[in-house]
């Protein structure tokens, strides 16, 4: 079944930064949205046509909130969407797996999406996401950014002075160790535990490709590996825990 998270960003900067509010999930016929703990934290408003906390909806169509977030197939930079983000053009893939890379990000509100990495064949880790925080960087940093290639090595460095995010993972470059932005803020504190747990030499980071005609927030797709610690459980903080459904209602699209 595939699966993605959903978070939230309360619009007040005194209230904790973004967390998971729900889940949604599709096993081939159906797709279901279900909401987290996260969302019974204050500033949290249910979305509209789901505003119960404990109902499990469900529908033949991906819900609206999250059809949306994909760009129409009738636009004139359809395929280049699918490039930045590393698919076949001519093999699209399944709507949760394009969501799953480009994290369904809107201006227009605070919600994105995004997959809970699992082990791959070999029991170690291994994700692919776009660069976070692009936009804050200086201009000698996305000058850089236009000058990494396929295969590039990067660093990841634990931003302990970061004033805004405890958990912010910073990236660099290997050689100039030139800041070009963020680890994406759900994978944060995975990468901390990471970090703390796997041999340095075992976690690599590397650009996928750049995208120097998309917008910032889908220029630089990266992917990251490293070991599976024992006991390693990605999100499974109290916010990622499920509410106690009632019966599944049908939502329609």
């Amino acid at each position: 079944m595939n699966s993605l998270f959903v978070a939230w960003r309360p619009p007040a900067p005194d209230q904790a930064g973004w967390r998971p509010v729900g889940r949604l999930e599709h096993d081939g016929e159906l797709y279901r949205f279900s909401y987290l703990q996260g969302s019974r934290k204050p500033g949290f408003r249910p979305f509209t046509g789901m505003e119960k906390l404990e109902q499990v909806y469900e529908s033949e169509e991906l819900f609206p909130l999250f059809a949306n977030r994909l760009l129409s197939k009738a636009r004139p930079e359809y395929e280049a969407y699918l490039r930045w983000s590393g698919f076949d053009i001519d093999n699209p893939p399944d709507p949760l797996l394009i969501l799953g890379v480009t994290e369904g990000i809107r201006r227009t509100d605070a919600v994105e999406v995004f997959p809970c990495p699992v082990p791959d064949a070999d029991g170690c880790y291994l994700n692919k996401f776009f660069l976070h925080g692009v936009r804050w960087m200086p201009p000698a940093a996305i000058e850089r950014i236009s000058r990494l290639a396929p295969d590039e090595p990067l660093k990841i460095m634990l931003d302990l002075q970061n004033e805004h995010d405890p958990n912010a993972v910073a990236v660099r470059t290997e050689a100039e160790r030139i800041q070009i932005g963020f680890v994406p803020r759900y994978l944060a504190q995975d990468v901390w535990q990471l970090v703390n747990q796997c041999d340095t030499e075992f976690i690599k980071l590397y650009v996928v490709r750049v995208n120097n005609d998309a917008p910032l927030q889908n220029r630089v797709l990266c992917r990251m590996s490293a070991c599976w610690p024992e006991g390693f459980q990605p999100c499974s903080g109290a916010d990622f825990a499920p509410i106690p459904a009632i019966d599944p209602v049908s939502v329609n699209t």
